[in-house]
């Protein structure tokens, strides 16, 4: 039986990256060490989930192109939740739109975008939101979300 460590406050430190995907091995080693204590099965899957987030932020984001950046949020979001937040630096012209809503046959076809399916897998819900919800901000960034369940320990978590 793992036991959840007590987090007081239920926020870490934010971390921002560089927009390169060499770094997405900084930002899996980064939540480990954040993480530490945590059931290593819960770890496993954040750290599988922010690295594919991160990296698709870099691939098809401005946060690829010279200078960009991506961050990485992490909070206990509601008691016995954890959130897991990347967010990039805003859509290129050629950025693909997120899929949300696939068939499981187009899940099955789909030459892109199946890491978010690993991400629905593993994580208890995700989802994306612009950082910015007014139209005429469109493109200034998006915020990518996956949360997963945090085990009991007695205090709620």
């Amino acid at each position: 039986m793992a036991i959840v460590p007590h987090v007081s406050p239920a926020r870490w430190r934010a971390r921002i990256y560089p927009g390169d995907l060499a770094h997405t091995g900084t930002v899996r080693a980064d939540l480990r060490a954040d993480l530490a204590g945590f059931p290593e099965d819960l770890v496993e899957a954040a750290v599988l989930c922010a690295s594919e987030i991160a990296a698709n932020a870099v691939e098809h984001t401005r946060s690829g192109d010279p200078d960009g950046r991506v961050l990485r949020a992490l909070f206990v979001s509601e008691p016995g939740v954890l959130r897991l937040t990347v967010v990039d630096d805003g859509a290129r012209e050629s950025s693909p739109e997120i899929p949300l809503d696939r068939t499981p046959q187009e899940w099955l076809t789909a030459e892109r975008g199946r890491g978010l399916l690993m991400v629905a897998a593993l994580a208890r819900a995700w989802g994306s939101y612009p950082i910015v919800p007014l139209p005429f901000c469109s493109g200034l960034g998006t915020a990518v979300w996956a949360e997963f369940p945090l085990p009991p320990n007695g205090d709620g978590r």
